[in-house]
Order: C-alpha cells, then structure tokens, then sequence
C-alpha cells in the first residue's frame, strides 16, 4: 500500500466536512498536530485533525473548573477528533490562546486549493505535450521553480520520453533544487541516450555515439 504524503493527506483531508461540535454544535477547524507526543506518548499518528476552538463551548468553559477541582491544574479542555473518524475526544489547553496557533486559517486553504489546482493543470499541459512530443515545453516546466513540485517530477520522468539530444545539456546545467526531481532527470537523460544510442564523452562531455572508439570533438581513446 503506498505511504500518504503529509500534502496528499491535507488534501484529502480539505476535501471532508467539517465535522460539528458534539458540545456546542459549531464547526471544528483544521489544526497541524505539534511535533510533541500526546496522551500515551506514541504521537498523533496524524499530521493533521479537527479541534473545535469555540470559546463558548460548554466543554471547554466548564474543563476550567473541572480541572483546578480534579486536579489542582489551571488548564482545560477543547474537543477533538480524528479525520474520518466519529469518535471525540478530550485535548488539554493551559489556556484561552492555547494551540491556536496551528489552526489551518482559510488562508492557507486557499494557497492549497491554488496549488492543487495549478498542479491539475499543469499535468493537463503536460499531457497535450506528451500527444505532441513537444519536449520544450517540457523542459520549460521542468525548469521552473514555480511550478508545483509534483508537475515538475513528471515533466522529468516525461523528458526522458520525449526529449532530444539537445535537452541534454540544459538538463545536466540547471540546478532543480529537488533531489528527488534531480534523480528522476538523470533517469530520464540515461533514457534519451538509449533512445539515441549516445552517451557523453568522459573527457570533454560532448554527446557522441554509444560505440565510439575515439571521440570526435576531443579525440580522446575511449574505454
């Protein structure tokens, strides 16, 4: 089965309602667990879940009382739950401003859903580059540091079909500054080679054929 990406689990996750407050009724917000352990140590098991952050909830207005009653403790409590799950539970907060700060604000929402719609339509231009074997288009996309990360990993895997010898050196000269992106482009020129039946001189890496014995640019004796 294929690990979910904490993008790939936020944006499944964005896709759910909201689920309402069993205590108050309202709207639970998107909160980003903290990279702390909770309730038996073994962490939140997810990167993300819903908190109602209501501060008139009878839960979390009556967990201040309950709390300094049971326990001596100046805290409280907000209700939680995890996504796609029915179950509520119980979160302390050691204050009213307590775990805002990683409430998921319809801000950032919006960048998501901007970023999910520009990587659809980015697989879309790829697409139609693929029918056209339009491999400039292709390295454009690839070379674009504003284009989403998951359309610039398959503009690399897709170079490596339908490039030409010339994508070569701008592929082996641009940094990509995703390591990921970078070892599928070397994926990809291994390819072109093949299709080609080249490689790259070991001396002066110019593009010469696979079953050279010397090089023609640099006149090199070659293995």
């Amino acid at each position: 089965m294929p690990i979910e990406t904490r993008d790939e689990f936020c944006e499944r996750v964005m896709a759910m309602d909201k689920p309402l407050c069993p205590h108050c009724s309202q709207e639970m917000s998107l909160w980003e667990v903290p990279p702390i352990s909770f309730s038996d140590g073994l962490g939140w098991g997810v990167p993300y879940i819903f908190v109602c952050f209501n501060d008139e909830c009878s839960l979390f207005t009556e967990g201040w009382s309950n709390m300094e009653e049971n326990f001596g403790q100046t805290a409280s409590y907000r209700c939680m739950c995890y996504p796609g799950e029915e179950k509520f539970e119980c979160m302390p907060v050691f204050s009213p401003e307590g775990a805002k700060g990683q409430v998921i604000d319809d801000q950032i929402l919006m960048q998501q859903e901007v970023l999910k719609e520009n990587t659809k339509r980015g697989f879309s231009v790829l697409a139609e580059c693929y029918v056209q074997k339009d491999g400039v288009t292709v390295l454009n996309i690839l070379t674009d540091g504003a284009e989403p990360p998951k359309v610039r990993l398959k503009a690399a895997e897709m170079i490596g079909d339908i490039g030409e010898l010339e994508a070569i050196d701008p592929l082996r000269n641009f940094k990509l500054g995703n390591p990921l992106i970078q070892e599928k482009v070397e994926e990809s020129i291994k390819k072109i080679h093949a299709r080609y039946f080249t490689r790259e001189c070991p001396f002066c890496a110019e593009i010469i054929k696979q079953q050279a014995k010397v090089c023609k640019h640099c006149s090199k004796e070659l293995e």
